[in-house]
């Protein structure tokens, strides 16, 4: 329990300015949809695009003079950041305390290798439901004054889990690396790379539909905004493929920070 604690104590800053970042996000993006706000006569701009760009971020698939396909539209950008700071907790609440030369003092605690890592990734999870549910009630209260419907509220809840489901699954690869790597300054570094390029391996079914194979090694394509707003599901198997990454990284976070040897 101290260690949790201790923990979300450590990373209270870190929750605060990526809360801030969400809500200007939040803000801004709703600011720049007030033109599109039942104004047929913008969509024309999203005619002069390529097609392909079109297809790329899923533009087609949402009404934007609509409130809820402004969200639907947002949703990417919004499973982006949320993932980020997922990924950099989870590595970062690991290998800190090889960085920060405290593991020495973690170590003397009378709790095992196994108890720590328990206790840091509840903390990073806490703080992954927290900036949630900041950008679950910003979502709400900056397009409240739209008067969206209650489709809206219920497409923007199946977000929330589809987020929330992206979130475990970069946490738990994250605090992986983070018990893993031998060289921990590059945990999180690797933990973000690899994100990002997931993300962009999101982008090239929409370009060629030959490359709809790699849906299944992006987890940035588990989870279709378009698929959640028409059908109010989510697809069985990418949520199965979700659970079986989050629970072998977390398998393997275990076996490898217990047996390890830790850089004092």
């Amino acid at each position: 329990m101290n260690i949790f604690l201790r923990e979300l104590k450590a990373n209270l800053k870190s929750l605060l300015i990526w809360g801030v970042i969400v809500v200007l996000f939040v803000v801004v993006g709703t600011s720049k949809f007030t033109a599109y706000y039942e104004n047929p006569e913008m969509l024309a701009i999203l005619d002069t695009l390529p097609p392909a760009m079109l297809a790329a971020f899923n533009m087609q698939a949402f009404n934007l003079t609509t409130v809820t396909g402004f969200f639907g539209l947002m949703f990417t950008y919004y499973a982006l950041m949320v993932a980020i700071a997922a990924a950099m907790w989870g590595s970062d609440i690991i290998s800190k305390e090889e960085r920060d030369k405290t593991v020495e003092f973690a170590l003397t605690l009378p709790v095992t290798r196994g108890r720590v890592v328990t206790a840091k990734a509840l903390a990073a999870l806490v703080n992954c439901v927290a900036l949630l549910l900041i950008t679950w009630g910003t979502s709400l209260a900056s397009t409240a004054q739209f008067h969206p419907d209650s489709e809206f509220y219920k497409f923007v809840g199946l977000c929330m889990v589809a987020l929330f489901l992206i979130q475990l699954i970069f946490l738990a690869i994250g605090i992986f690396l983070g018990c893993a790597l031998k060289q921990y300054r590059r945990a999180s570094s690797i933990a973000v790379s690899l994100l990002l390029g997931t993300y962009f391996l999101s982008i090239l079914p929409g370009l060629n539909k030959n490359l709809d194979f790699v849906k299944y090694f992006t987890p940035f394509k588990y989870f279709d905004a378009g698929l959640l707003l028409r059908e109010s599901r989510f697809d069985v198997t990418f949520v199965l493929l979700s659970l079986v990454i989050v629970v072998a990284s977390m398998a393997g976070a275990y076996l490898t920070y217990t047996r390890r040897d830790l850089y004092i």
